[in-house]
């Protein structure tokens, strides 16, 4: 690989991993290659990337001689798990485990691993605010990121701990305004009035980690919280307008109410906009946007996310 060091990306097919692939791709003089992990190489996305000039090699989480087979001769990596493909956090902390034993036995020099904030820190299980899910978590696809970060630790692999957040792309899926019966676009969120929502560009995560890799070992070590802006859903809903080219209104729902909705994986996302909301000083104090623009020049915020993703709304 022209003496360049190979960097393995889980996830490259998807977003996270995806945005890390082209970012690292498309800087020659990074000193970096992409060995780029994914379940099915044959996939478009993985030939793409192949195409690109990436190294596409079979890597299965549920797999770990193939996870190890995929690090070996690595100098790092950026690690991603996909707790939404099963929805369980029993199976993303088997995931996290057979990444953390397989960085280890492959003594990768400095890994990027994309988490989350353990809720259970600010919020014990037994506060009663929100619901217990799966057992023993407030928001599982928080909680068993946050606690398997001391795999990491325990396995002495060199990490840097990238708390991720609510990506802007939602407001084009699933929290996209909608025309409320008096025919006014309306962005409803599970959110309270005046509470502040962490959000970033999806391709800014693996933009970023990609950034930290090539800063080198300085950040090995440090959790860094990451976001694009930090922004009430009022003000969320303001900038939304200029897109749609006319006014979005802001209608919070209480979470109890969204919880009762029976909307897919709804206590999920539901727990999840309550600990935004009731730890929002919090979770926006741990990312630091102007460090966070030093570290990573180009991060989006939610008014270039919009510039350029403007096409992509309708009326």
């Amino acid at each position: 690989m022209n003496g360049k060091k190979v960097i393995a990306v889980a996830g490259a097919t998807g977003a996270q991993g995806g945005g890390f692939a082209r970012a690292a791709l498309a800087d020659p003089e990074s000193g970096f290659t992409v060995r780029a992990l994914t379940r099915d190489p044959d996939a478009p996305a993985a030939r793409e990337l192949a195409g690109l000039g990436a190294e596409v090699v079979r890597a299965d989480f549920t797999d770990e001689a193939s996870v190890r087979e995929a690090f070996a001769g690595a100098y790092g990596a950026f690690l991603v798990t996909n707790f939404w493909a099963h929805m369980s956090a029993e199976k993303e902390t088997a995931e996290i485990e057979v990444l953390a034993r397989s960085a280890h036995a492959a003594e990768l020099r400095h890994v990027v691993w994309s988490t989350l904030e353990d809720t259970r820190e600010l919020l014990p299980l037994t506060d009663g605010r929100m619901p217990v899910l799966q057992g023993s978590y407030n928001v599982p696809h928080f909680d068993a990121k946050g606690a398997g970060n001391r795999l990491f630790t325990e396995a002495g692999v060199p990490t840097t701990f990238l708390n991720t957040t609510y990506y802007f792309q939602g407001f084009l899926g699933p929290f996209a305004p909608q025309r409320a019966d008096d025919g006014v676009l309306t962005l409803t969120l599970p959110l309270e009035d005046g509470k502040l929502l962490a959000g970033v560009d999806v391709e800014d995560i693996g933009r970023t980690a990609f950034a930290l890799l090539k800063g080198g070992e300085q950040y090995i070590g440090e959790t860094i919280g990451l976001a694009g802006d930090h922004l009430t859903g009022e003000q969320y809903a303001q900038k939304l307008s200029t897109v749609h080219g006319e006014p979005v209104r802001f209608r919070s729902v209480p979470y109890d109410v969204f919880r009762t909705l029976g909307i897919p994986a709804g206590d999920e996302i539901g727990n999840m906009f309550q600990y935004y909301g009731d730890f929002d000083h919090e979770f926006t104090a741990a990312r630091d946007l102007v460090r966070l623009r030093r570290i990573n020049p180009e991060l989006r915020s939610f008014d270039a996310w919009l510039a350029e993703n403007a096409g992509k709304f309708g009326g």
